[in-house]
Parts: C-alpha cells; sequence; structure tokens
C-alpha cells in the first residue's frame, strides 16, 4: 500500500527539453535541479543542492538504429570557462562537510548525526548506464560540487558506436535558457 502513495521518479523524453542538444538521431538533454520541487519530487527529503551539491538531469535519447556505448566523462562548464569534473554519486556524501553539533560534556554517549546526503536517492537516481540500445533512453543524474551560474553548460564525451566504435562528437548543452 505504502508503494502505491510513492511516485517513482520519471523524467520526460530528451527532446521534451529546452536545454538539449541532438547530433543526428542522438538527443541529450540536462537539467539542473535547484529549486526546493523539481528536487522534492526526485530525492524526497535529500537536497543536494542545499548543501552544494548541483544535481543535473542527463537523458540520452538514442533515435539511431545502432546500440551505443557510454563511457561518459561529464563536466560543469562555468560562464568563465571553468571545468568542474562530475563528482562520483557514491562521493557525493564525503564531498562537503556536514556541520557537527556542539557537543556538551556527558557521560552519556550522544548519537552521531546524519548525513543529509547520504541517501539512497543520490546513487540510486545517478546515471549509471554503460550502453543504450537503439530507439531507447536512459536518464540520471550526475553530481557537481558548484552552485548553478547564469550561461554554464554541460560538456559530455564519451558516446560510440558500440560496434564500430566510432565516437560521436561531444554534446555542449546550456543548463539555463
Amino acid at each position: 500500500m505504502a508503494a502505491d502513495n510513492e511516485k517513482r521518479f520519471a523524467p520526460g523524453p530528451a527532446s521534451s527539453y529546452e536545454t538539449k542538444q541532438s547530433q543526428g538521431k542522438v538527443t541529450v538533454a540536462a537539467v539542473p535541479y535547484v529549486n526546493d520541487d523539481e528536487i522534492r519530487t526526485a530525492f524526497g527529503k535529500a537536497n543536494p543542492y542545499k548543501y552544494g551539491i548541483l544535481p543535473v538531469l542527463v537523458v540520452i535519447e538514442n533515435g539511431s538504429d545502432k546500440a551505443l556505448r557510454l563511457d561518459l566523462k561529464v563536466e560543469y562548464v562555468s560562464a568563465t570557462g571553468d571545468h568542474i569534473e562530475a563528482i562520483p554519486a557514491r562521493d557525493v556524501a564525503y564531498s562537503r562537510a556536514v556541520k557537527r553539533p556542539k557537543i556538551q560534556q556527558s557521560p552519556i554517549p550522544l548519537p552521531k548525526g546524519k548525513n543529509p546526503l547520504k541517501a539512497w536517492e543520490i546513487e540510486g537516481l545517478a546515471l549509471s548506464a554503460k550502453m543504450l540500445p537503439p530507439g531507447d533512453s536512459v536518464h540520471g543524474f550526475v553530481y557537481f560540487d558548484t552552485r548553478l551560474e547564469p550561461d554554464a553548460q554541460l560538456y559530455l564525451t564519451g558516446l560510440s558506436e558500440a560496434q564500430s566504435g566510432k565516437e560521436l562528437f561531444y554534446f555542449e548543452i546550456p543548463l539555463t535558457k
């Protein structure tokens, strides 16, 4: 019954987003999640942006007739040209120090505070696919240790045709419109 009340996170097709780029029949969309309502739909109570971690939803749509290998390298590019590599999802919980509560001298041991970035959704929703069949799509989040800036872009490389190994050009997707 509880499962019926929970909604699964399901983004739309890459072609439905404003911030996207296409090469041939492959479309990649990138959507930064910065406002509370968006974040809640994906991460529930966990809010990585509140702790300085920018989650970006990446949706890759393969409209071609060839399978794609995904050895992705994803970078955040600021308006000034600074490149910031994505943080592996398993490391997000350790990328920012969580404020420790004041500990008073007490003979009774106090429980340690919970790390708000150690939620299952962070790793569970990460972009982790290695192959993309023809006519299919994949989605997931990549994480950056930064805030969203105007005119920032997502730089994505590492898509290649699985059979021939021919690499697709890079994708440079604006994160704001």
